[in-house]
């Protein structure tokens, strides 16, 4: 594979400033780095992102995350290796990923089950870690980045 462009946000620094900006805004509201990369690396999954699938891992391993748990992030459902609040956050990941795979994008039932586990300040920024890391993906989908050129 070659890429067609470098990245968008690379070429338009404004761009990154925003991105880099808002990627800041979860953990500064107080979501954990690791629940983060977390949801980072399901959304990525799903778009099929090799860039992130790639780099989110490497980010989520120097923060201490364990090989089972990232290896087992597209299975969340079926493992004994994640709590209740991070299978909210990976449903709410799914959902709002997937917003054409249903009627109902973010039905309420797993909208209701991750307002059990955050508060509306961390509930705002977990939607806002997931809406960005679908900005990353988008981009570099569509310009295929390679996997393992970046390296965090």
């Amino acid at each position: 594979m070659q890429e067609r462009m470098g990245n968008p946000a690379l070429a338009l620094p404004a761009a990154m400033q925003a991105l880099t900006a808002l990627g800041k805004v979860p953990a500064e509201a107080g979501l954990s780095p690791k629940l983060l990369e977390l949801v980072n690396l399901r959304a990525s999954q799903i778009n099929g992102c090799s860039v992130c699938i790639d780099g989110h891992p490497r980010i989520a391993k120097k923060l201490g995350e364990t090989d089972e748990r990232l290896f087992a992030v597209s299975a969340w459902r079926d493992t004994p290796y994640f709590s209740d609040a991070e299978r909210a956050a990976l449903a709410l990941t799914e959902a709002v990923t997937r917003t054409s795979d249903r009627a109902d994008p973010v039905p309420d039932d797993i909208w209701d089950e991750a307002t059990r586990h955050y508060d509306g300040r961390s509930l705002a920024a977990l939607v806002i870690a997931i809406a960005n890391i679908n900005v990353w993906n988008r981009l570099n989908i569509a310009t295929r980045q390679i996997a393992g050129a970046w390296k965090p």
